[in-house]
């Protein structure tokens, strides 16, 4: 049987921002609570974060969430060493997984439906990964399946998976989600976001 794990990566020091982007209010929850709450709702378990900067005090808001969470100690590092410490995390507790789904913290317009088109998506074109298009370009959230999770754990500095999404196009399906561009890097982007 198809099961699919969800790893969020949510380790960044936010630093163009100057204060943790997991934690600004959007919709009465935090960016992250969004995030987390759209990732249990879908059918896939376990759903693992990736915690660095700022872990002690954003853990305290996942205490009630039925969430594994996971420090990466070298977050400095950037978004591919997030990525492995996940896929680590995610394969020791829960070793049968076939497929995991990376989500960030900061695209506060994931939704369930968007996950649940994501996994329909990968079985009907039986390509091994599913990225998700916006403006002029592919990205997150990303399905990889289990045959790509050697490559995932050999990520290790700032750049994400979106490198294995150019290294292998043919294997991509592709999603249309436009509002996967909105994502808060600055206080421009938060402010943008507040005014939709």
């Amino acid at each position: 049987m198809e099961t699919t794990g969800i790893v969020i990566l949510a380790a960044g020091a936010s630093e163009r921002l100057g204060t943790p982007k997991q934690q600004l209010p959007f919709q009465h929850k935090s960016l992250l609570q969004n995030v987390v709450h759209t990732a249990c709702q879908s059918p896939a378990r376990p759903v693992v974060v990736v915690l660095g900067a700022f872990a002690t005090q954003i853990k305290q808001q996942l205490v009630t969430e039925k969430v594994s969470t996971v420090v990466n100690a070298n977050w400095p590092r950037g978004m591919g060493s997030s990525i492995k410490t996940g896929i680590q995390h995610l394969l020791r507790i829960s070793p049968h997984v076939n497929s995991a789904l990376l989500l960030l913290c900061d695209q506060p317009f994931i939704n369930t439906n968007l996950l649940q088109e994501m996994y329909a998506l990968k079985a009907s074109s039986r390509k091994p990964i599913v990225a998700c298009s916006y403006g002029d370009t592919i990205g997150p959230p990303v399905l990889f399946d289990k045959s790509f999770f050697s490559q995932l754990l050999s990520l290790n500095g700032p750049e994400g998976a979106k490198k294995l999404l150019l290294q292998h196009p043919g294997q991509v399906a592709v999603i249309d989600f436009p509002q996967g561009a909105v994502d808060i890097d600055t206080n421009g982007d938060y402010q943008k976001l507040l005014n939709i």
